[in-house]
């Protein structure tokens, strides 16, 4: 093998182990079936959603993982026949969900294998993988969930201000009027002539009752 020929062969490795290092996950596919027209239209479906998808040599991608964390990758069948690498980036499910409508649609292809935030997986795992809802919709589900309990603390807050005066103190309280003494005034309203009833019973006591003494003196 001539310089060049290995100098290329090392680009293609290291731009394979950056692939993996960088990518959220890597889902390994085999792509044997497909025609030109489908495997535009999937390349494009894929791009759309973030995903780089590329056909490798499966010895290249044995050399670019040897010694990483990706090693278990080329254990059993997943690294022989047909490879190609679909590299997601934050959107980890992306492109496991974009090439599993792909397979049902075109009635070929087959997961492989595959690698999510750095841990191997085999085929029947990228498969329950790729059922699992990007992240928007898992936002949007999030949101929709905790959009009811956040409405109505909205309204009850809005409620609040409005009861509120403008100048946002408590309304203060009437004060009640002071009650009048009872006792005062029942001693103003009461009448003088019942004052020393023992005086005027003295002034009414007639005067006849002091005759019986003279009477006495005379008939002695």
């Amino acid at each position: 093998m001539s310089v060049e020929a290995k100098q290329a062969k090392q680009v293609v490795i290291d731009e394979i182990k950056e692939k993996f290092e960088n990518a959220g996950s890597v889902v390994v596919v085999d792509y044997l079936g497909l025609s030109v027209a489908e495997a535009d239209a999937l390349r494009k479906n894929l791009r759309e959603e973030g995903v780089d998808y590329t056909v490798y040599k499966n010895t290249l991608i044995r050399r670019a993982i040897d010694g990483t964390d990706f090693a278990g990758l080329a254990e059993g069948d997943t690294l022989k026949g047909s490879t190609a690498l679909a590299f997601s980036g934050e959107d980890v499910t992306a492109g496991a969900r974009v090439l599993s409508k792909a397979i049902k649609e075109y009635k070929k292809m087959a997961f492989k294998g595959g690698v999510v935030e750095g841990e191997v997986y085999d085929k029947d795992q990228i498969e329950e993988f790729a059922n699992i809802p990007g992240r928007d919709v898992l936002i949007a589900r999030f949101m929709g969930s905790i959009q009811s309990p956040m409405t109505k603390l909205a309204l009850t807050l809005k409620a609040i201000a409005e009861a509120m005066p403008a100048d946002g103190a408590a309304p203060a309280k009437e004060e009640a009027p002071a009650e009048e003494a009872p006792a005062a005034e029942a001693a103003e309203e009461a009448p003088a002539a019942e004052e020393a009833p023992a005086a005027e019973a003295a002034e009414e006591a007639p005067a006849a009752e002091e005759a019986p003494a003279e009477e006495a003196k005379a008939e002695e």
